[in-house]
């Protein structure tokens, strides 16, 4: 079968999976007193032995980018910081009633929306007052998202001087015309101010997150985009799939859908950004990412201690994951919990002194179980199935099992299930095969729930 019938076969809506059960699968309902028990027990336990993670949840933007599908407030208003920020301490204090110990922060990381849209006081402020409250590991990694167009000296010598070593940039694309129609406009000057600032503070590692399948991009579009990326040397690059979901994320209506490639000249599009990555000394870790092999992602990558959590890839793995603002996501290893999606909710949740969790999961085992096979797919690409799972995978996952070997995506070794050169480009749809929420629901579910694999 060839390249192009895999993309037309394997062009089905399928989830990133930054968790597993993915969040569709959540209950709408969640007993908050539950939750905060399980919370309570696995801190405990997980602490000391490993600290934890922290995401913060930044949702405030100047304007709206199009294409954009996350969590975000457009506002040219800058007096929304203080409350905010207030907030944000408020629902830090009430994890902290919960726990027994000083908590030990591994990572942490800040996300939007646009983190550099708070001031570089404000941000201070706000870390600070975690921090005093917190030990911080001794092999911590601290990781922002910066917007080129407004991250100014002063946002990277601040978060440098709190221990931020790490700085992801929307890069998205460069080309004029793209930019203008996903209304995003930055020139390049700016990604090459903010990326040479950094490096001179003493950054060590700059990640470019970039988009294929954007409207109006083209071969020769894209791959003037990553020539001019290359140029600028970031040490990892995010290269990820424009996922049209307009019927969540209403921006995307706002262009003709007519500009969008379909997914067999799509794919072209990744293929030479892929193939300009691994020429100029990039490496394939998976899932869209390449890295340079000096940077952490790619050893740890090679040593088998990558991670994937909803920060994306990391080289931290904690399974105490603490998220904090509007729509944040936390994590035990037992249990998920969302906060509340709107500003206005999560505000009057924190106010009455309760934590603005509104969707979450507790795990079976069964759960934990097959959200490691998945892992190990998307993280070290292979994964040995358990004794214990021989008829549930018999059941629900062994017709697409021998499909993905039939099209030469995995190899079925015994146990073994390896991904093949081929199947990295497919990682998403081989994860699939290990979801039992798709696999039993396959054939009674309808609703378009995620965006396609291409």
């Amino acid at each position: 079968m060839t390249y192009q019938h895999l993309v037309q076969r394997y062009n089905v809506p399928v989830p990133r999976y930054t968790s597993y059960p993915t969040v569709p699968s959540w209950k709408d309902r969640v007993d908050v007193q539950q939750y905060k028990q399980v919370f309570k027990d696995r801190f405990a336990f997980e602490n000391k032995a490993n600290g934890i993670s922290l995401y913060i949840h930044l949702p405030f933007c100047e304007s709206l980018c199009t294409y954009c599908g996350c969590n975000k407030k457009i506002t040219t208003n800058h007096s929304v910081e203080e409350d905010y920020i207030a907030a944000i301490i408020k629902e830090w204090q009430l994890y902290l009633s919960l726990m027994t110990e000083t908590p030990v922060i591994k990572e942490l990381h800040l996300g939007g929306g646009t983190p550099t849209f708070f001031s570089p006081e404000n941000l201070e402020r706000l870390l600070t007052e975690i921090f005093e409250a917190s030990v911080i590991h001794s092999e911590y990694e601290f990781s922002f998202e910066g917007h080129p167009n407004n991250t100014t000296v002063a946002h990277l010598e601040t978060l440098y001087k709190l221990g931020f070593r790490r700085l992801s940039l929307g890069v998205q694309d460069n080309d004029p015309e793209v930019q203008r129609i996903i209304n995003r406009i930055q020139p390049i000057e700016n990604v090459q101010r903010v990326t040479e600032a950094a490096r001179a503070i003493g950054y060590k590692s700059v990640n470019f997150d970039l988009i294929y399948g954007l409207p109006l991009q083209t071969i020769d579009s894209i791959a003037k985009t990553i020539d001019q990326t290359i140029v600028l040397r970031p040490d990892r690059i995010a290269f990820y799939s424009y996922a049209h979901v307009p019927w969540t994320s209403k921006g995307q209506r706002l262009f003709d859908e007519h500009d969008l490639l379909p997914p067999d000249e799509k794919i072209k599009l990744y293929q030479k950004g892929k193939d300009l990555f691994l020429d100029h000394g990039y490496f394939d870790i998976g899932m869209d990412h390449f890295s340079l092999p000096s940077d952490d992602l790619y050893k740890a990558f090679l040593d088998g201690s990558l991670h994937r959590n909803f920060m994306g890839y990391t080289t931290q793995h904690t399974n105490i994951l603490i998220g904090l603002g509007v729509s944040s996501i936390s994590s035990t290893g037992q249990s998920f919990g969302q906060n509340a999606k709107t500003i206005h909710n999560y505000y009057n949740h924190v106010e009455r002194g309760n934590l603005p969790i509104e969707k979450g999961y507790l795990l079976t085992a069964e759960d934990v179980r097959f959200g490691r096979y998945i892992l190990d797919i998307s993280c070290r690409g292979k994964t040995n199935i358990l004794p214990e799972d021989d008829e549930t995978i018999d059941i629900y996952c062994r017709i697409e099992l021998e499909k993905l070997k039939n099209d030469g995506l995995i190899v079925l070794n015994g146990r073994e299930v390896l991904v093949t050169e081929t199947g990295k480009s497919f990682t998403r749809n081989i994860c699939s095969a290990f979801d039992l929420y798709i696999q039993r629901n396959k054939v009674h579910s309808e609703k378009r729930v995620f965006s396609n694999a291409i």
